[in-house]
């Protein structure tokens, strides 16, 4: 994270960090958040005690973090304005996941709800990001879809991909660059014992992925 945010570009995007960590309500660790944000779990600590302080997340030690009511609305408020962009960057402009991801972190905090509401107005309302993750109302109300993980599956299962969670640039360009997003049709193979990766078969070739990146893709199973 650059010295340069604010602290309110600051509070911004690590709330907008947990939602996305957060699926299911689940708590998340301050680990798991500095290693999203890329910084130290010190680092990580530190701004986690401002938010709670201000109402905004709600800390259990030895546990991590979750939003409150509060910091889950303006959590999807940003989620809102970085996904709103991330599709007419990708889709409008034609530019790749990584650059539309990267661009969309820093128009999030420069968007105002008159100017969402307009963007959301122009691109006909789309339901989700171009890599599958819902985007959430004017009213802050988001509905996920349910999934599995594709970590979660076994040998034979197969189905669609519904969505890539909790990205980063880098994790978006890898993806996207083998042709896997949403609707793309998998199936699992062999998978390698001790956290080895897994086969997935494509229908047309086979792909071996790392369980790290594999983390990140939810399936709607047939």
């Amino acid at each position: 994270m650059k010295e340069r945010h604010s602290f309110s570009e600051s509070a911004e995007m690590y709330l907008k960090s947990i939602a996305e960590l957060s699926e299911a309500d689940r708590v998340v660790p301050v680990t798991a958040l500095a290693d999203h944000l890329v910084i130290s779990t010190v680092s990580a600590s530190e701004m986690v005690h401002k938010l709670e302080a201000q109402g905004l997340v709600e800390h259990l030690p030895y546990k991590g973090v979750r939003l409150t009511a509060e910091g889950a609305r303006q959590a999807n408020a940003v989620l809102r304005r970085h996904r709103l962009w991330e599709h007419f960057l990708s889709d409008q402009l034609g530019l790749s996941w990584e650059k539309a991801y990267a661009f969309a972190c820093e128009l999030e905090h420069a968007t105002g709800d008159e100017v969402a509401d307009a963007l959301a107005d122009y691109l006909g309302h789309p339901q989700t990001c171009p890599h599958g993750n819902p985007i959430p109302g004017p009213d802050g109300r988001v509905e996920v879809a349910d999934g599995i993980c594709l970590v979660d599956m076994k040998p034979g299962e197969g189905g669609a991909i519904l969505r890539i969670q909790s990205p980063s640039a880098e994790i978006l360009s890898y993806l996207q660059d083998r042709d896997l997003g949403p609707g793309t049709k998998v199936q699992i193979g062999a998978v390698e014992p001790f956290e080895g990766p897994i086969e997935l078969d494509l229908g047309s070739e086979t792909l071996m992925l790392g369980r790290q990146v594999a983390s990140h893709i939810i399936v709607m199973p047939e």
